[in-house]
């Protein structure tokens, strides 16, 4: 089997994936974007939060031209990517109890605003606690998860609950357990993981429903330009003039 057949395998699998949550996940896709749309127009805030590979997700729609500047990363230290050194530390730290309330006391969020809570399997304890305590103060959450995973794993967190349990909205990414699409009689274990292509789609799917929804209504979407592009520098400068307040990562 030549390594271009497993390059279209890979790309069949994900455009499958794809399709699957364009088709499934239609009516939340709209409700997460029209939720976050409400809460701008609200004057709320918004955050992203993932861990480790689910945190690509999450930074993909944060300080991104052509997204909406509003949407602020939520940073847990030592758990945001994979520069933690040793990287295991950070797969440690998803499992710690009250890890996620020590966070958000000492973070922005208040009533009124909205946060994307993103894990693979949601089954960890962090994210859990994170939609948790997010919701107890006033937090629209939006879950983006694997609700496979609910059925063939065990809940690290005390409760035994998963993520996707604690969400207003909760998004499908549809990607089975172990996240490998490929498996191969001569390769020992399953490869090629779909997770950030499917998770990062449907997030920026959502992002166009609410800038749309925003303007359906007569609000100007607070949208962010390519600085590569001319102009873009000046557009941005105002959009972070206008929102400076709830632009957390400019300051």
């Amino acid at each position: 089997m030549s390594d271009h057949t497993l390059a279209g395998q890979f790309f069949d699998a994900a455009i499958g994936l794809l399709r699957r949550v364009r088709d499934e996940e239609a009516d939340s896709i709209d409700a997460a974007g029209v939720l976050l749309a409400d809460t701008v127009a609200a004057g709320g805030r918004l955050f992203a939060f993932g861990a480790g590979h689910s945190s690509l997700a999450a930074q993909d729609v944060v300080y991104r031209a052509g997204g909406l500047a509003l949407m602020n990363l939520l940073v847990v230290p030592g758990v945001v990517g994979v520069d933690v050194m040793p990287a295991t530390l950070g797969s440690a730290l998803e499992r710690v109890d009250g890890l996620a309330s020590a966070v958000l006391d000492c973070s922005p969020l208040r009533a009124g605003d909205a946060l994307v809570v993103i894990s693979l399997s949601g089954r960890n304890a962090l994210p859990v606690e994170m939609a948790v305590k997010a919701r107890a103060l006033g937090v629209k959450v939006i879950g983006v998860t694997s609700v496979a995973y609910a059925t063939e794993t065990r809940s690290r967190h005390v409760s035994g609950t998963y993520l996707k349990d604690h969400c207003d909205i909760v998004l499908d990414s549809k990607i089975a357990i172990g996240d490998a699409e490929l498996t191969v009689d001569t390769v020992p274990a399953p490869f090629a993981p779909a997770s950030t292509v499917v998770t990062s789609a449907l997030l920026q799917a959502v992002m166009a429903t609410a800038a749309g929804s925003l303007a359906d209504r007569g609000v100007e979407p607070p949208l962010l330009r390519s600085g590569n592009v001319d102009g873009g520098h000046a557009w941005n400068n105002r959009v972070m003039e206008e929102y400076g307040d709830r632009i957390f990562y400019h300051h």
